[in-house]
């Protein structure tokens, strides 16, 4: 009989145990304390290490503890029982569970997000496109979906995962199931994962490509699966505005939502903004209508002769997905003209990579990225510290930034910048999302912060 500690060391650690056993390091931990592994994992761990069973640490083997027969190798492809989907790394990694919502096989980048509300908001943010988004919150569907809290036209995330099943809804405003909502938008979705587990093996080793597969005739071709990962480019160098973007110019009048009232009607309005869509939320558009503003929406492709034609009081970059470098190929041209007649602008998530680019600086892909609703951030100026909501992957190098640029914001969970301001012109840019939806409110004074330039400028 082997110890614990010697099948943990045979299995390349407690991680890599945890992983080929598809449960948490804490389970890990107990084997340890109780010297013991329970019979359920033997037949992983000796697939995994080639022991047999007279090596298992633990209770004495009856023969209900022992499986009819003991899984090869090659057996880790198989489906275990109740599996109907499976997530699938380039590493050739493969976390079983239960699929939901639409069949399907989505290849993408593996994200989490820390969010504990707002999963609707959270799937609808044009943003997470290219992503596969691993929920840490467990109890995600619990509210149901309703036609208010949706961020764009249609879902950008190429699927969910998720801890627990997705119970029935238990919210008054909800108004369809989230198995449905899925269906409706052929999105796939994968629960029963130890997603404590995926969470920490992203945080280790940054986010993966992997296949979220949820096939219909319940076939697994793992081998075809890993390859699809490895083979899919990833998020660097990659382009994905233009596939979220508007078609076309459009002028956005709605307010916030007002609890028992719905959306509002704007206010007065005050300011002529073209906001420039690499992927914008639409409670972006609302904040500035309710600052006042009168908004016109352009695609992310617009040229400065585009934008400067409306003969906008400011200009606004939005957020939106992908690599800004790839986008700023055509954005930081149109960006620079704006710049060049000193109209102000202000950009937020990939609208702030945007702007520091067209200023001169870099950007580079973080190995995590920062995605939830509770990530602080301290405002340089003010001293002030915010609870901010983001979902970003890249980040401005702030070795790289032009001495008429100054750093306004930092993260301080990784200290990496998350706002900058130009000193010879107006205009300034944060990493975060000031309009949160879902998150706090913390930094909705940024859109007023742009009316006051505007208003200055004028």
């Amino acid at each position: 009989m082997r110890s614990v500690d010697d099948i943990l060391a045979l299995m390349g650690g407690p991680e890599a145990a945890a992983q080929a056993c598809q449960i948490g390091t804490e389970a890990i931990r107990k084997w340890r304390q109780s010297r013991a592994i329970p019979a359920k994992h033997w037949p992983a761990i000796i697939a995994a290490t080639g022991l047999s069973l007279s090596d298992m640490p633990g209770a004495k083997i009856t023969n209900s503890d022992v499986p009819t027969e003991t899984p090869a190798l090659s057996d880790a492809h198989t489906p275990p029982a109740g599996a109907t989907a499976a997530l699938v790394l380039a590493d050739g990694a493969v976390f079983w569970g239960a699929g939901f919502g639409a069949h399907g096989t989505n290849v993408a980048e593996i994200c989490f997000n820390t969010g504990m509300t707002g999963y609707q908001e959270t799937l609808t943010d044009p943003s997470y496109a290219g992503q596969i988004i691993t929920f840490t919150f467990p109890h995600i569907g619990n509210v149901g979906t309703n036609n208010e809290d949706i961020e764009a036209t249609s879902p950008a995330a190429r699927g969910l995962i998720v801890k627990q099943d997705v119970t029935e809804p238990a919210n008054y405003r909800a108004t369809l199931h989230l198995q449905e909502w899925l269906k409706r938008w052929n999105l796939p979705g994968l629960c029963g994962v130890d997603t404590r587990a995926l969470t920490a093996r992203i945080r280790d080793g940054g986010a993966p490509n992997g296949v979220l597969h949820f096939p219909a005739d319940g076939r697994f071709d793992i081998p075809a699966l890993v390859k699809m990962a490895r083979d899919w480019p990833g998020l660097e160098g990659m382009d994905l505005a233009k596939e979220v973007t508007t078609r076309q110019a459009y002028t956005w009048e709605e307010g916030l939502w007002q609890w028992g009232e719905g959306f509002a009607p704007s206010p007065a309005k005050k300011h002529k903004v073209v906001a420039v869509d690499y992927g914008a939320k639409r409670n972006i558009l609302r904040c500035l209508a309710d600052a006042g503003c009168e908004v016109t929406v352009l695609p992310a492709t617009a040229t400065a002769e585009d934008i400067l034609r409306h003969q906008p009081d400011g200009v606004f970059l939005s957020n939106g997905p992908g690599d800004p470098a790839a986008t700023g190929a055509y954005a930081v041209p149109a960006i620079q003209g704006v710049l060049e007649k000193q109209v102000p602008v202000f950009g937020i998530c990939l609208g702030h990579q945007l702007l520091a680019l067209a200023l001169g600086a870099k950007t580079y892909k973080l190995d995590r990225g920062h995605r939830g609703a509770n990530q602080p951030v301290q405002d340089l100026e003010t001293g002030k510290v915010e609870i901010t909501s983001q979902n970003h992957g890249f980040a401005v190098d702030e070795k790289t930034l032009p001495g008429n640029v100054r750093v306004t914001h930092r993260s301080l969970f990784d200290g990496t910048n998350e706002g900058i301001a130009a000193t010879d012109r107006p205009a300034f840019s944060v990493q975060y999302h000031p309009e949160a939806s879902p998150g706090p409110s913390d930094s909705h004074y940024l859109f007023h912060r742009f009316t006051a330039l505007m208003e200055k400028a004028r």
